[in-house]
């Protein structure tokens, strides 16, 4: 029973991100801006999470003190307003699908920089270490394809969309261009790369302030004020500031609450369950999901290049996470001490998408 509340649950946590990248799609395609779209949805998330901050751990909270304060300041721009604004560019440049696809690097582009950064080893003379190293480089030749490579377009037949007929028609004509596309891909692997940053440094952040939820809540009303800020400078028209009841309402409070609140949570349950490369290896679930969903749902074109490049990116990943694990038995099985088996994993353990 254990086995398949894991299985469940993994499931539930893609299928939300499914639904994340759907709904910003709509939403962007109904003419939201995405900056404005990232303060309400970090605006929202704070809202949400503030009850629960307080009443679990304010009581027992270290002291925040000013360098750790900005500490977080710091990597809340980097990590969070910025990882979202440049994603929102990224996903009006290109689609659900590839927005969905790109998401599996993100584990391949955490364990990169905890190398350069020197938290993590890569010992190109084992076989754990090589598999690694292959998959970066699958996973940068997937990236390449995604963004050069189109091949031919396979049209599903798609009688009903979901949020208009109109908007889809706009989406393939953005998607068509080639400049677009590009640009596009290099903003949502910008994006990655800034959240695989914030994943590489929260670790020494949290040292010196220990309450998980509460530095989650602090991050994302940090992030609200950082994005208000972006927002507000880059765009003044007042009517695009309204919320009614419609699709970009629905899409703010989805990722406001449903991603924040329940899928992060779930995250973190199953981590503690059956362990990060655990949830890392379901990563793969949200491109199918999302690639079905999109096609069905919003009639998006899918191309070959998309499908290429997404599966060189799940091989990729598998074989950065295939040498993880099998660095980390071989680390047992030598009986090293537990705290160097526990930072050998550091990187992968909190593997998340906005």
């Amino acid at each position: 029973m254990e086995q398949k509340k894991s299985y469940l649950a993994i499931i539930l946590i893609q299928s939300i991100y499914t639904g994340m990248f759907l709904l910003s799609k709509a939403a962007f395609n109904h003419g939201m801006n995405n900056f404005i779209f990232v303060f309400y949805r970090q605006a929202v998330a704070t809202i949400f999470l503030i009850p629960f901050a307080l009443f679990f751990e304010w009581k027992k909270a270290p002291r925040l003190s000013l360098v750790t304060f900005c500490k977080i300041f710091l990597l809340s721009l980097c990590g969070v307003t910025l990882s979202l604004d440049v994603y929102g560019a990224g996903l009006i440049y290109t689609s659900a699908t590839l927005a969905a696809a790109t998401t599996n690097c993100l584990p391949v582009i955490t364990f990169f920089l905890a190398v350069l950064f020197r938290m993590e080893m890569l010992r190109l003379k084992t076989i754990p270490g090589i598999a690694k190293f292959v998959g970066i480089l699958i996973c940068f030749g997937g990236a390449l394809t995604l963004a050069f490579f189109k091949g031919p377009h396979f049209k599903i037949p798609c009688f009903h969309h979901l949020f208009g007929l109109h908007q889809a028609h706009q989406t393939q004509g953005q998607v068509s261009s080639g400049m677009s596309w590009i640009k596009g891909c290099f903003f949502l692997l910008m994006s990655n790369t800034c959240w695989g940053m914030w994943l590489v440094l929260q670790g020494r952040v949290m040292k010196g302030y220990p309450s998980k939820l509460l530095f989650t809540t602090l991050s994302c009303f940090l992030s609200s004020v950082q994005s208000f800020v972006i927002a507000i400078a880059l765009e003044r028209n007042t009517n695009e500031w309204r919320l009614g009841w419609d699709l970009r309402l629905l899409a703010v409070a989805y990722c406001g609450t449903v991603v924040t609140g329940v899928a992060f949570n779930l995250q973190a349950w199953v981590i503690e369950k059956k362990g990060p490369v655990f949830l890392s290896m379901s990563t793969p679930l949200n491109l199918i999901f999302t690639m079905l969903c999109s096609v069905f749902l919003l009639c998006e074109v899918i191309s070959l290049g998309s499908i290429m490049g997404g599966l060189l990116l799940v091989g990729g990943l598998y074989s950065v996470l295939w040498g993880k694990a099998r660095e980390q038995k071989m680390e047992e099985g030598l009986c090293l001490p537990a705290a160097d088996v526990e930072k050998a994993g550091s990187e992968m353990k909190a593997v998340t998408t906005h």
